[in-house]
């Protein structure tokens, strides 16, 4: 009695903001249940909400009220304006929408920030709610107690709506038959409007609400997706009552959990939510959909040699074929003006690379070599999203493995570049060897919600393990890098770029080779048809948990190569807004543009440090800029502006199914699956 007694307060507590994110969260299920719209954009409505009922608060209850229906306005009219925006890409593909809004959330948020300011705005309540009531022997918030009321009611109304009115039928018939509904004389574009619209009036209304809770500021936008997405995710995207479920769950590990077990709050929630996911595709496919090999993956070395033997298998096929005897050979095909004309644009590229330490300043070069390594992990995603088909947020947990890797070593003593760059590369790939497994099984956003939470876990990790990543404080002071055997450490800014240049060369030389040899194929071959490479006898988890690995070395590399350019390592260089620009860096290029992806980096790095260095405090909105522009102006990527050379598609292609269910929670309402997005 005495532990429930102690335990209480924070329990109420998780009650509070599990009802809060379940509001917020419904608003994003329905958006992309419903109008297909994965909107990255969620939070901000947010935030919009609260810095709207923040500003107009004034401690009475007509300013409360003022607040709630200005903010609920005001996140309503920017939905609508996000569904004008996203309307023409619902044939592009999930990817593209992401790119869109999270441009558009990287506009909002600057502006919000310029217009309310950079500090937290205080928020002030009703008289009567700012006290505290006496609950079960504990003083506890009145106005938390109130708003478990709101929250609950405002629920109510929004289940009642969906379910019993001809509203919420012409709701539920967009997800389940959109066909049937325009032939019944709705326009799909009217409820697509009015969708995004009561998406963003229900974030609009949670934030003026739950401002004293998740108040307004500058993370408030970021942390209220995250959690969102965690909630939207456990719940399933199958009914509100499974959000609602979910979205308590959320609440009391971040509220119980810290108090229960402080020591493991920062991993809770993300680990949970893996946990979840895993088993959920573990049990959502049959256990012999991956290949006929046996159940349980070989030791690394056999698996190696299996995909060995399958190579060579498929290169003794192609000689022994009857158009391999009057196909040109190899030496003939690298003479051949087509291979030329593929090369073309690399040699370009690294002509013009190579030419950069003269024509540029020592700030810019030193970016120049920043984006050398954020290519380098944008390719890493390259390779899992483009190739692999495995969509993914996650990427910066082996960029990090093999950063600090790196720092550690120098710190250690070792200082040469080669033994840095293998030895990190090769703990990302034993890091990718230990997560992959958990990955490679799960199909659509699934995947990429599994490596988010991938990601995150070693986030926090990082801030945690401070013996090892020094924490929020990160690591600096550690020896230079040597380029070779002998010599002094490089600290010119010239040196050090030619060194990022040399190993990112080398690195993105093997990736191609390996993506344009058999093994390639075989991958880009399960990635279409996975059905008929598992009835042909492909152990096709194999290749893709190869794929995995190889992609995580890559990335290995990268963290490698920035520690060696910065001379210092954060956690926010492995974050979360790191991994969103690698993948939004793969769609601005191409998804399967190796080229494309390196310079999609390369645009990223300009904007955010060069271009608004002449615009201080403006580089979330240049950003957004160019993510919106990107989306309009290159629906094929930076790769489409030269057609599909070389092989590469340049079309987003997430491996398998994308949920799209509805959300009601009828019983009669069944999941309605939409197809992967497609190349345009």
């Amino acid at each position: 009695m005495g532990l429930l007694d102690a335990h209480l307060v924070p329990a109420v507590d998780g009650v509070a903001y599990g009802l809060l994110l379940f509001v917020v969260a419904s608003g994003l299920s329905l958006a992309f249940g419903t109008a297909g719209v994965l909107n990255l954009s969620h939070g901000m409505l947010y935030a919009v909400g609260a810095y709207t009922g923040a500003e107009l608060s004034d401690g009475t209850w007509g300013g409360l009220v003022l607040g709630l229906g200005a903010g609920t306005a005001a996140a309503c009219l920017v939905g609508a304006g996000l569904s004008a925006a996203s309307f023409p890409l619902a044939r592009r593909g999930h990817l593209a929408q992401a790119l869109l809004t999270f441009g558009l959330a990287l506009i909002g948020g600057d502006l919000l920030i310029q217009f309310f300011g950079a500090d937290d705005l205080p928020v002030r309540v009703p008289a009567a709610l700012d006290s505290s009531v006496s609950l079960l022997g504990h003083r506890y918030p009145a106005y938390r107690l109130c708003f478990i009321v709101m929250a609950v009611l405002l629920a109510a109304l929004g289940t009642w709506v969906l379910v019993r009115t001809r509203v919420g039928a012409a709701v539920r018939a967009a997800a389940d038959d959109p066909q049937m509904l325009a032939a019944t004389g709705y326009s799909p574009r009217t409820v697509h409007l009015g969708v995004l619209a009561a998406a963003g009036a229900l974030a609009g209304a949670a934030g003026v609400l739950g401002a004293p809770i998740i108040g307004p500021g500058p993370g408030t936008a970021e942390t209220v997706l995250m959690l969102s997405l965690v909630v939207v995710v456990l719940g399933g995207l199958r009914s509100l009552w499974a959000t609602f479920f979910a979205a308590i769950g959320v609440g009391e590990v971040q509220t119980l959990g810290v108090s229960v077990a402080p020591g493991l709050a920062p991993y809770l929630l993300f680990a949970a939510m893996a946990a979840v996911l895993v088993l959920r595709s573990r049990f959502a496919e049959p256990a012999t959909g991956h290949g006929t090999d046996g159940p349980a993956p070989d030791p690394l070395g056999r698996l190696v040699g299996r995909l060995g033997a399958r190579l060579r298998g498929a290169r003794r096929t192609a000689a022994s074929s009857p158009t391999a005897a009057g196909a040109p050979s190899g030496r003939a095909r690298l003479l051949s003006g087509a291979a030329w004309r593929r090369a073309a644009p690399l040699l370009v590229l690294c002509a013009a690379l190579l030419a950069l330490p003269a024509l540029l300043d020592a700030y810019t070069i030193s970016l120049a070599g920043s984006a050398l390594a954020l290519g380098l992990l944008a390719v890493s995603v390259t390779v899992l999203t483009g190739y692999a088909g495995l969509p993914t947020l996650g990427q910066t947990a082996p960029f990090a493995v093999g950063a600090y890797t790196t720092a550690n070593l120098a710190s250690a003593g070792w200082t040469t570049g080669p033994v840095q760059v293998l030895l990190s590369a090769l703990a990302a790939a034993v890091f990718s060897a230990v997560t992959g497994p958990a990955v490679i099984r799960a199909r659509g956003t699934t995947v990429l919600m599994i490596t988010l939470a991938v990601g995150e876990l070693t986030s926090a990790a990082v801030n945690q393990l401070k013996s090892v990543t020094g924490g929020a404080d990160g690591l600096v002071g550690f020896p230079a890098t040597r380029a070779l055997w002998g010599g002094e450490g490089m600290s010119e800014e010239g040196e050090l770029y030619t060194y990022a240049l040399v190993v990112a060369a080398v690195a993105l030389a093997a990736t191609l080779l390996v993506l344009r040899s058999p093994a390639g194929r075989l991958l880009t071959g399960a990635r279409g048809a996975e059905a008929r490479m598992r009835a042909s006898g492909h152990p096709v988890w194999r290749y893709l948990l190869v794929a995995y690995i190889g992609a995580g070395a890559l990335a290995g590399i990268g963290g490698s190569v920035m520690v060696t350019v910065q001379q210092y390592l954060s956690p926010a260089d492995v974050g979360f807004e790191i991994a969103a620009f690698a993948l939004l860096a793969v769609v601005i290029g191409g998804t399967t543009s190796v080229i494309g992806a390196l310079l999609g980096a390369g645009l990223i790095v300009a904007t955010r440090d060069w271009v608004a260095g002449a615009w201080p405090g403006h580089g979330p909105l240049l950003l957004g800029g160019l993510f919106v522009a990107a989306v309009y102006l290159l629906p094929r990527g930076l790769a489409g502006l030269r057609g599909t050379a070389g092989g590469e598609e340049a079309g987003p292609v997430p491996r398998g199914p994308v949920e799209r269910p509805p959300l009601a929670s009828s019983p009669s309402s069944a999941p309605a699956p939409s197809p992967a997005g497609k190349a345009p």
